[in-house]
C-alpha cells in the first residue's frame, strides 16, 4: 500500500483501458454538444510509483457526445518509450519521444496531440488511440510547453520549448495548416520553470517565477524554490522582429502555473492574471507532489488569483491578489483568450484547514462577483472546460464541462453546467470512477472531419 498521496483518493489511478457505449444521461444534453471531451491524467501502470506525480505515464479519458446522446467513454494510455520504462536522460542527452504525455490533450490543424512539457508531443487517433511522436516535420527539435495558445482570429498555434540549459526559451508559431512558420530564440530568459504563458493581440507574454533548475532535486522533477532566481514577466512584440524587443519587468516573488488570460488595456498596459502561489504554497504543494513530509492537504496549497498590470511606456509593474478563494486550473471562453474578457472559471480548493470544499467557481470581473457550484462531499471536479452554445451573443452563452470524480460512490460523472448561472444542465454517467486529472479539451466534429480513427 503506498502512502504517496497522488496515488490515492481521488487520484488513484485505474488498472486497464477500457471501452463502453450507449452511456446513461440524466437531463437533456444540448445538441450541439457534438464533439468530444478528452481529458489527460497521471496514470502509472499498475505496481509503478513514480518519485513524483508528474512522472505518471500519461492516460486520456474521452467522452464521445452526439446530438443529445452520449455515445461512448474511452481511456488509453498514450503509448510512449516511457510507458516501458524507457528513460529520459540517455548517454546521448535527453530522448525526447519518452515522455508521460500526462499533461494536455489539445486539436490543432486536425491532429489531436498530448502533451507534456519536457518532450515533443504524442499524436492520437479519434479514438484515442496512439500514432506517436509528433515534431512538426522535423520543424521541431526541442521540448514543447504543455500549454500552447491558438490565436482565435487567426487559427495560429503559439507555444514555446524551454529548458534548463541553453538555449533556455525557444518560441514558436505554426500557422492553421499545422506548420511551424516561426521559431526564435527569446533572449535574457533563465533556467526558471515556465509551464505557461500568454498571448495578446500584440504581445507574447512569459512569466519566470523563483522556481527554477536544480540538479540537487532528485523527484525527477529537477526543480526547487530558489530566492536568487528573480521573478519576472517577459514582454515581447508578436512581429517577425520581436526577439529583438523583449523586455523583462521585475515582479513581486512567486510562482505561477497556469495563466487565466492576458490583455491589452485602453492604456496600452498589459494585464495578466493567474493563480499563484508563495513559497510557502509552492513547498507545501511541491511535497504533495513528491509524497514528501510537511506536504499540504491538496495538489495545489495556497493558490490565489493575482493580476498583473505591466505599463511599457514607464516600465513598472503594479499587482495585488484579487480574489481568497484557493483556485487552480483556470479557464475562460477561448474566443477571448488575448482580449478583455469578462468571465473566468476556475476549480476550488480546500483551504489548509479543509474547509471551503471542491467546486466550480465563476468570476465576473466587471462586478467582482463570484460564484461557487459546489459539488458535494468526497466529490473532485476537473477542469471546466467552456464550450459556446450554439448562437452565442453574450461570452458567457455557453456550457461548463467538467469530469467528477465521486469517492463515495466510486464512481465518475460528466458534469454539464450553464456557464452563465453554472446551475446543471445534465449528467452522464460514466463506467467507472475517472483518475482526477489535469488538462483537456472540447474538440468538436468539425475539428476533425477526414481524419480516420
Amino acid at each position: 500500500m503506498t502512502s504517496a498521496p497522488y496515488l490515492t483518493g481521488h487520484y488513484t489511478p485505474v488498472a486497464d483501458e477500457i471501452t463502453a457505449t450507449g452511456l446513461t444521461v440524466e437531463g437533456t444534453l444540448p445538441t450541439e454538444l457534438t464533439g468530444r471531451l478528452i481529458r489527460n491524467s497521471h496514470n502509472p501502470k499498475p505496481g509503478v510509483t513514480p518519485a513524483h506525480w508528474f512522472k505518471g505515464s500519461g492516460m486520456v479519458h474521452g467522452i464521445r457526445l452526439r446530438e443529445g446522446r452520449a455515445e461512448w467513454y474511452r481511456n488509453r494510455w498514450v503509448h510512449t518509450p516511457a510507458l516501458d520504462g524507457a528513460p529520459y536522460m540517455t548517454e546521448h542527452g535527453p530522448d525526447l519521444t519518452a515522455s508521460t504525455a500526462g499533461t494536455h490533450v489539445i486539436e490543432h490543424a486536425g491532429r489531436l496531440l498530448a502533451l507534456c512539457e519536457a518532450n515533443l508531443p504524442f499524436e492520437l487517433t479519434p479514438d484515442l488511440e496512439t500514432v506517436g511522436a509528433y515534431d512538426f516535420d522535423g520543424r521541431l527539435r526541442t521540448a514543447m510547453t504543455a500549454h500552447p495558445k491558438e490565436d482565435p482570429r487567426t487559427g495560429e498555434l503559439h507555444f514555446f520549448g524551454s529548458s534548463p540549459f541553453p538555449p533556455h526559451l525557444m518560441y514558436y508559431v505554426s500557422d492553421a495548416k499545422g506548420e511551424i512558420v516561426r521559431s526564435v530564440e527569446v533572449p535574457g530568459a533563465t533556467a526558471a520553470l515556465k509551464h505557461d504563458f500568454a498571448l495578446t493581440r500584440h504581445h507574447v507574454v512569459f512569466v519566470e517565477g523563483n522556481v527554477t533548475f536544480d540538479p540537487t532535486e532528485h523527484s525527477g522533477i529537477p526543480y526547487s524554490w530558489s530566492d536568487r532566481q528573480p521573478s519576472r514577466i517577459g514582454v515581447m512584440p508578436r512581429g517577425d522582429d520581436g526577439a529583438r524587443h523583449v523586455r523583462w519587468f521585475s515582479i513581486e516573488p512567486g510562482n505561477m502555473l497556469h495563466v487565466s488570460n492576458a490583455y491589452e488595456d485602453g492604456r496600452g498596459r498589459i494585464v495578466l492574471e493567474g493563480p499563484t502561489v508563495d513559497r510557502e504554497g509552492f513547498e507545501l504543494s511541491w511535497n504533495w507532489w513528491t509524497g514528501a513530509p510537511g506536504r499540504g492537504t491538496e495538489p495545489n496549497a495556497l493558490s490565489y488569483t493575482r493580476r498583473w498590470v505591466v505599463d511599457p511606456s514607464v516600465g513598472t509593474v503594479d499587482e495585488q491578489i484579487i480574489d481568497d478563494l484557493a483556485v487552480e486550473f483556470p479557464t475562460l471562453n477561448e474566443n477571448y483568450s488575448g482580449v478583455e474578457n469578462r468571465y473566468q472559471y476556475a476549480v476550488s480548493f480546500p483551504d489548509q484547514e479543509g474547509f471551503g470544499g471542491y467546486g466550480v467557481v465563476k468570476y465576473d470581473r466587471v462586478t467582482g462577483a463570484r460564484r461557487i457550484h459546489r459539488i458535494g462531499d468526497a466529490r473532485l471536479p476537473s477542469e471546466a472546460v467552456f464550450v459556446p452554445a450554439a448562437g452565442a451573443t453574450d461570452e458567457d452563452d455557453g456550457y461548463l464541462l467538467t469530469v467528477v470524480s465521486d469517492l463515495k460512490q466510486d464512481a465518475s460523472q460528466l458534469l454539464v453546467l450553464d456557464a452563465s448561472g453554472l446551475d446543471r444542465v445534465a449528467t452522464v454517467h460514466l463506467p467507472r470512477r475517472v483518475t482526477a486529472g489535469i488538462h483537456g479539451s472540447w474538440i468538436p466534429d468539425r475539428a476533425l472531419d477526414g481524419i480516420e480513427s
